[in-house]
């Protein structure tokens, strides 16, 4: 059994923190006890946080482990085993930045989540797409004008194991069935679809719409058939809105949510995962690696970055169920926390931004036993050198997470 204790707790329900609290987490990992206690039990290794916080790990909803922007040429070159070892350097980066739960909006196959589980690589705990369900020429179809498959993703390129990484370009209702059995076949916990164009697709239009409301039905009662939960790529009006009436569980980006879509995803309880900071990020590659963002997506992003600056904050003020999500692998991996300052740029509170990422997040990628430090949970947690609800920067600054736990095992114990 372990014990923290003296430190201020943020539980991640959005009640106020608790000073001078008490967590208690069994052998096994789950918290038994929470607050303020009056007595120590015999035999507990006791761990003295005073002057720091204790919070929830963070749970970000959109990762891609094995994605990283470079020029054409470095993907071309670079091997898939290669890129095996480059996704694990990600996925611990990740939880190095205090991200203890994630989930992958596509590239991730199931061995790679199941090597995590195993112990055998250092990560978060995953819930993994793998492979995009996209119209032909759609934001997820990654054949080139040349004729040449873009080998940003691994999943539908030629040469890849089909049953690991299913293509997912299909057109029309049964096609776009058959794509989502087999890519729950190959271990999805959740279904992603493309229902608009892109800021960094070649050929697409964030404005542009893609997949029928039909086509995106199917999708959704395919997976819903098998417990499993969808979310779309959906950045124009009609491409949210007809994600939104069509029954996905979560909008990932939304950069021109209305306000009539955001009355209905708050009625719905439809999640928002804005990845404010994809945008922003993939300037700052373009910017600093020429060649890894095509011009083309360099107009797109300065276009629209400031447009879902407005939007989200206009959803925030909705009552839209926010999540916390990056979109890492557009920025680099392991910066997951920069999210949070730039919600609480979005109208959010830093409680509410904690929350996004805690509580909310947590219900929107299905975690059902993390985002919140309450008995029965698994005690993955956060000692924070600071209070982040004065200072949301304090996050960002790896040296300030002096403790990084997941199932009431220490990643990380810098406590003295």
């Amino acid at each position: 059994m372990k014990i923290l204790t003296g430190g201020d707790l943020i539980d991640g329900s959005g009640r106020d923190p608790i000073t001078n609290a008490t967590v208690v987490i069994d052998d096994e990992g789950r918290i038994v006890q929470v607050g303020k206690l009056s007595g120590i039990p015999p035999g507990a290794e006791v761990i003295d946080v005073s002057g720091r916080t204790i919070m929830p790990g963070l749970i970000d909803c959109h990762v891609h482990f094995f994605v990283d922007l470079k020029p054409l040429h470095d993907l071309a070159a670079t091997p898939m085993s290669l890129r095996m070892f480059e996704a694990a350097a990600n996925a611990k980066s990740t939880l190095d930045s205090g991200v203890t739960s994630v989930r992958d909006a596509c590239g991730t196959p199931r061995g790679f989540k199941t090597a995590l589980e195993r112990g055998l690589i250092p990560g978060p705990r995953m819930k993994i797409s793998i492979t995009p369900v996209s119209q032909t020429g759609g934001h997820g179809d990654m054949l080139m004008p040349s004729g040449i498959y873009h080998p940003l993703l691994p999943s539908g390129l030629p040469g890849k194991d089909p049953a690991e990484w299913p293509n997912g370009v299909a057109d029309g209702v049964d096609e776009v069935r058959k794509s989502v059995r087999a890519i729950l076949k190959a271990g999805a916990d959740v279904i992603k679809l493309m229902a608009s164009g892109g800021v960094l697709s070649p050929g697409t239009e964030p404005t542009s719409t893609q997949f029928t409301r039909e086509e995106i039905a199917a999708i959704v009662q395919e997976a819903k058939a098998q417990g499993k939960a969808t979310m779309a790529h959906a950045q124009s009006a009609e491409g949210i809105r007809n994600a939104v009436e069509s029954g996905v569980g979560s909008i990932e980006h939304g950069i021109f949510v209305d306000e009539v879509t955001m009355a209905e995803m708050k009625r719905r309880g439809t999640f928002l995962v804005p990845t404010l900071q994809a945008i922003r990020a993939a300037i700052r590659r373009g910017e600093s690696s020429p060649g890894s963002v095509l011009p083309e997506s360099m107009r797109k992003a300065r276009a629209t970055a400031q447009v879902q600056v407005e939007n989200i904050r206009q959803a925030v003020r909705f009552g839209v169920p926010v999540a916390m999500g990056t979109d890492a692998g557009v920025g680099e991996h392991g910066r997951n926390a920069e999210e949070l300052g730039l919600l609480v740029e979005a109208g959010m509170s830093p409680m509410q931004a904690i929350v996004a990422a805690t509580r909310t997040a947590a219900e929107c990628a299905r975690f059902t036993d993390a985002g919140t430090l309450e008995p029965g949970k698994r005690a993955d947690l956060l000692v924070v050198d600071g209070n982040p609800l004065n200072d949301l920067r304090v996050m960002e600054d790896k040296s300030k997470l002096l403790m990084i736990m997941q199932g009431g095992r220490a990643h990380k114990n810098a406590i003295q």
